[in-house]
């Protein structure tokens, strides 16, 4: 009998957690020196997996299905991955709804460099680092790579990167502290609409290897240089590559900052709260919309008819949920658009808030009948794409339903009685009126 195997793995696929997450590393040094990162994780409820990258038991599915919702890849050097693992595989992962948190370096591998350019980016040479002369902090080595990046150059979208601010020890709201970064420039397609550049360098910046002298136009230069570049794809699937592997090390969170030439100091970075805001995006935690219900009907109704009659008054209600600390709750905006959509919209409006969480727009269907969308299209940045289509159908007026005078032909009726009467004038003239006989005249 084979219904215990079947059980069994029944059982294995459905007690996997929604926040099972593969974590590949170089060695497992930088399990203990990123532990602040990975301990933010685990107080979310994420269950970490860690693995060398080239370890030869490595595989993301069993039995068909995925063991892990989403795979972080803080091995930049990996020239391979180990087991099942391949470049094929991640993309494959992306194109089924996985998420991905990718850390490079100056040295970053072949398997990295790959993976970068399927998501539509480009990491610098092998050995770059992102060069800034005027923004360094005090702790430099003297090659001016270890760099202090304002919290301005941060995405304007709050939903990925956060509001920009931190509590200071008086409990009050202050400007984020800058951030510190080391490590290699990423070059963007600017026309791509599915890549962010979540954090660009200091237009004083520039991407080249600090051991060679510069005897060409570097590869990016200043805002140019993405620092972190975010891609959300069209099945809302998140990934996130930062040039720099430090970035979420113990390091660079706990750091205080001191630019010498300015004489500014900070007592921390901002690194912690950024990397907390970007994985929870990456992962799904902030920005996912879900459609609740939908409901149509015509005015003063209560269910959807079966067809709509042309000039009918329609009642649309949407409900739109977003997920905030783990929970689905009202989504609240005033931006989101209905579209009454044939094969052009005849209709576009902008859907009222009602009550938390419900939309509702009120409008007259045209004079035209035809097989009709309710569509409800909403694409905003850090977002996940909400789409949301209910065909109806819309007829003409039945025989019964026109009007019995229209007033615009009020002259056609006016010209027709005063045909009839002008008949009946003539009529009558013509039956009654009786010519006299002339006399005849003697002879």
């Amino acid at each position: 009998m084979r219904f215990p195997g079947i059980l069994l793995i029944s059982l294995f696929i459905n007690s996997i957690s929604a926040k099972s997450t593969l974590v590949l590393l170089d060695n497992v040094l930088i399990k203990e020196t990123h532990y602040t990162f990975f301990q933010s994780l685990r107080d979310r409820g994420y269950e970490l997996t860690f693995k060398i990258a080239d370890d030869s038991s490595l595989h993301l599915a069993k039995y068909g299905e995925y063991i892990y919702e989403n795979l972080i890849i803080f091995a930049p050097s990996v020239e391979e991955f180990g087991g099942s693992l391949s470049v094929d595989t991640i993309t494959q992962f992306i194109d089924d709804g996985g998420n991905v948190l990718v850390a490079a370096s100056s040295s970053t591998g072949d398997a990295i460099r790959e993976l970068a350019s399927e998501c539509g980016l480009e990491i610098d040479e092998e050995g770059a680092y992102v060069i800034d002369h005027f923004n360094f902090d005090a702790t430099d080595s003297g090659q001016h790579t270890k760099i202090i990046v304002p919290s301005k150059n941060l995405i304007d979208a709050p939903v990925i990167v956060g509001d920009k601010t931190e509590i200071d020890n008086n409990s009050e709201k202050q400007e984020l502290s800058p951030l510190l970064y080391q490590g290699t420039g990423i070059l963007i397609d600017t026309e791509n609409p599915l890549v962010l550049p979540l954090l660009t360098a200091d237009s004083t910046a520039y991407s080249y290897n600090p051991n060679q002298p510069i005897k060409e136009y570097p590869h990016a230069v200043g805002k140019n240089v993405v620092l972190i570049a975010g891609l959300q794809a069209r099945n809302n699937a998140r990934v996130v590559f930062s040039g720099s592997l430090s970035f979420f090390s113990d390091e660079f969170i706990t750091s205080p900052l001191e630019k010498p030439q300015d004489e500014i100091k900070f007592n921390r970075t901002g690194n912690k709260i950024v990397a907390d805001e970007i994985s929870k995006w990456v992962f799904k935690e902030h920005g996912t919309l879900r459609v609740r219900s939908v409901k149509h009907h015509k005015l003063g109704e209560t269910e959807p008819p079966k067809a709509y009659t042309v000039m009918d008054k329609v009642v649309y209600t949407i409900e739109i949920d977003i997920l905030k600390d783990g929970e689905w709750v009202p989504f609240e905006a005033d931006d989101i658009q209905l579209e009454f959509v044939r094969i052009d919209p005849f209709i576009r409006t902008t859907l009222k808030r009602q009550s938390s969480g419900e939309y509702q727009a009120k409008f007259k269907i045209p004079d035209v009948y035809g097989v009709y969308q309710f569509k409800v299209d909403y694409d905003r940045v850090g977002y996940t794409h909400l789409y949301s289509t209910t065909q109806v159908s819309v007829r003409p007026l039945q025989h019964t339903q026109y009007e019995r005078f229209i007033p615009s032909a009020y002259p056609y009726y006016a010209s027709a009685f005063s045909m009839m009467f002008g008949v009946f004038i003539f009529s009558f003239v013509f039956l009654h009126f009786k010519d006299e006989p002339e006399k005849k005249k003697s002879d």
